[in-house]
């Protein structure tokens, strides 16, 4: 059913949709709306037999989802930005309990200074946290994936979050197909659980691990992961043939046939990306897109396979390791490191800042790239700023 829905809502309903029996809540902007509408289902009946359990943090919200998953029954719960480092020791236990949790990251940037708007520096806080991280474009496709990441995690016995871009798609309208509960429920059938805690059956999940075994521990979780790159490819192109349309699978790419620069990003900012390459082959270039749909785990072997033979390959990403420059890059520089591709860093975007197709444009368009570019930086401020850091640094030296 078409439906002109907010992006929360979309993916509120997608979530209903996969009948899940227990979703923790608590508030933090912008995943508000998707945990308030989830409410709302269950309020007025549409989405039955689930227990909607409102806690006092976020830590308490994820603490809460991996005992009923653990349980035997299928459980979610959103964050952003801060919440997520509240609960970061969960974040952790989730992966490590191999609980097929599936959470929603409404992505927002970290503070300090606080902000509010969108970048991934919040995904990108807890990339080695040991869960299968995913990458929406749209709204349709934000909730084409939470029916895909339930699925997934059952499959591969692994927590998911589907990483949103937090205003530009939960705040945003569009129209949404919003499938049937029946092709739903064909498509993810009801969850049996491979271990649950039983008072009739006894055991002990989360015990200490000692040396002897703690490596093989970590060993299988990594091997689990990229055993998951086949899943989710699978699952997306299965998603394909039972909904009718393409979403979810590793990545996917927009003209790289013959492409001598191919871009690569994740989440909304693809739509600037696709439109401004579009304007720029009309007038002759030479530009292909690359969109990462699963970030983690990295699918290297895709990536390297539609690069071909590009022969520069622009990184456009909206998080910075500070004291090393780009992280999404840095991965892509590494699996690129045997091609003659030049790989370049371009962080974009920081704490919500507008991405533009000119700017785009224009800096595609240049015939010499830095290794690292901050686009759309104001010079000024910098310089100004930078220039009275380096004053007080030398006084201070003068004094000691």
């Amino acid at each position: 059913m078409l439906l002109q829905l907010e992006g929360s809502q979309a993916i509120s309903r997608a979530i209903a949709l996969c009948r899940p029996g227990v979703i923790c809540a608590y508030p933090i902007t912008p995943q508000t709306h998707i945990v308030e509408d989830l409410g709302q289902l269950i309020h007025s009946g549409e989405l039955k037999n689930c227990d909607y359990i409102n806690v006092e943090s976020e830590m308490a919200a994820l603490s809460v989802t991996i005992g009923s998953q653990a349980a035997g029954v299928r459980s979610y719960t959103a964050t952003s930005s801060q919440g997520l480092l509240y609960m970061i020791e969960a974040v952790y236990n989730a992966s490590g309990l191999e609980l097929p949790i599936v959470m929603t990251l409404g992505n927002r940037a970290i503070g300090s200074p606080i902000n509010i708007w969108n970048d991934h520096s919040d995904a990108m806080s807890v990339r080695d946290a040991g869960w299968i991280m995913l990458f929406p474009e749209t709204n349709q496709e934000a909730a084409d994936l939470h029916i895909q990441a339930f699925k997934i995690a059952e499959v591969v016995k692994c927590p998911v979050m589907v990483c949103v871009d937090g205003f530009i798609l939960t705040h945003a309208y569009e129209r949404v197909d919003i499938p049937s509960q029946e092709i739903v429920d064909d498509f993810l059938p009801l969850y049996k659980p491979h271990v649950s805690l039983d008072t009739k059956n006894q055991l002990a999940i989360g015990t200490m691990v000692p040396p002897e075994y703690f490596m093989e521990v970590r060993y299988l979780a990594h091997k689990r992961q990229s055993e998951a790159l086949g899943i989710i490819d699978c699952v997306g192109k299965k998603f394909q043939e039972k909904f009718g349309r393409q979403s979810g699978e590793l990545i996917r790419t927009y003209n790289t046939e013959n492409a001598d620069t191919i871009i690569i990003a994740m989440g909304s900012v693809l739509g600037t990306i696709k439109d401004t390459v579009d304007e720029l082959n009309a007038q002759g270039g030479k530009f292909g897109v690359v969109s990462i749909v699963s970030y983690r785990p990295f699918p290297a072997e895709a990536i390297k396979a539609a690069i071909g033979n590009a022969k520069r390959v622009v990184v456009l990403e909206k998080a910075l390791a500070v004291g090393i420059g780009g992280i999404l890059s840095k991965e892509v520089e590494l699996v690129l490191r045997d091609t003659k591709a030049k790989v370049v860093s371009t962080i974009v975007g920081l704490g919500g800042r507008i991405i533009t197709k000119k700017m785009l444009a224009d800096y595609l368009l240049q015939d010499h790239y830095e290794a690292e570019v901050f686009l759309g930086l104001n010079n000024e401020t910098v310089e100004r700023e930078h220039k009275s850091i380096k004053s007080c640094c030398c006084k201070q030296k003068v004094n000691q």
